[in-house]
Parts: structure tokens; sequence; C-alpha cells
């Protein structure tokens, strides 16, 4: 499995992976018009040539903000997501970002057990966050030591 940053080539996959994954998944057209910003760091987890994960964020320096993250099904449980948080935790450090945050359905457990074993920590909630089912989320952050720079 590799790493790579991702480019509009990889909007397709992106945009399938999304609706695999999500119940309100984004457009191809919103992926493209997201990733295509300079503010923007998105990463694509490749296996054989496939498409098996992506990360999408962006930055407002010093701040970070994962916007999705999502792995497919049949590649779970295999480091991917895993893989993809640490290559943006390295981006965070390589930009000179304070932090990188997120928003995860607070039913959402092995999402939530993966971010706080990478140092994710929960920060607060944001009731009715999610819909299709509507949901709170947990807003949950990793601080990038000013050491770590």
């Amino acid at each position: 499995m590799k790493i790579l940053d991702a480019n509009i080539e990889h909007t397709k996959a992106i945009a399938a992976l999304e609706e695999a994954c999500f119940s309100a998944p984004w457009s191809e057209k919103a992926i493209c018009e997201t990733m295509s910003g300079s503010d923007s760091v998105f990463l694509v987890a490749e296996d054989n040539g496939e498409i098996i994960g992506y990360i999408g964020s962006y930055c407002c320096h010093p701040e970070g903000y994962i916007t999705n993250v999502a792995v497919a099904p049949s590649a779970r449980r295999r480091g991917v997501g895993r893989a993809l948080i640490e290559r943006l935790i390295e981006k965070g450090r390589e930009r000179s970002l304070s932090f990188w945050t997120l928003e995860v359905r607070e039913s959402n457990t092995p999402a939530i057990s993966l971010y706080s074993s990478l140092g994710f920590e929960v920060v607060g909630k944001r009731p009715r966050f999610y819909s299709n089912p509507e949901e709170a989320a947990n807003l949950m952050t990793y601080y990038i030591d000013a050491e770590d720079k």
C-alpha cells in the first residue's frame, strides 16, 4: 500500500468511496472543487493500482480541518485509515500547523478508537451535526506539539 497526494484523476475513485462509506456522500464535483483549493490536502491510499482509502482536509494556517476519511469496506482493519492519518499529521508538521481537528459520529466507535489511539482528544460535541440518521458529532483534535515542528 502507498499513500499518495491525491489529484484530479483520483476524484472518480474518491467519489466511489464516498458512496460506499457515507449516508450523505460528497459529489464528484464537490470533491474536485475542494481538492483544487490551494489550502487543501487530499491523500489517497493505493493498493495494487486501486484506491482503497482517502483523507480530505484543508488548512487555515495555523489550523487544519479534516473533512472526510474513508476506507473501502473490503480494506478495513488493515491499517489504511491509520496510515492516511499519520501521513496527514506529517503534512501538518511540514506546514507548521498547530492542530488537526475533525468531527466523527458519536456512534462510530471504531473511528473514535482509531483517532484516540493516534492522539486525538474529544474536545467538544456538535448536536444534530449529522443527518440520515440525525446524530451528534464528537469534535476531536490532534495537537501538533511545538517541539515536533
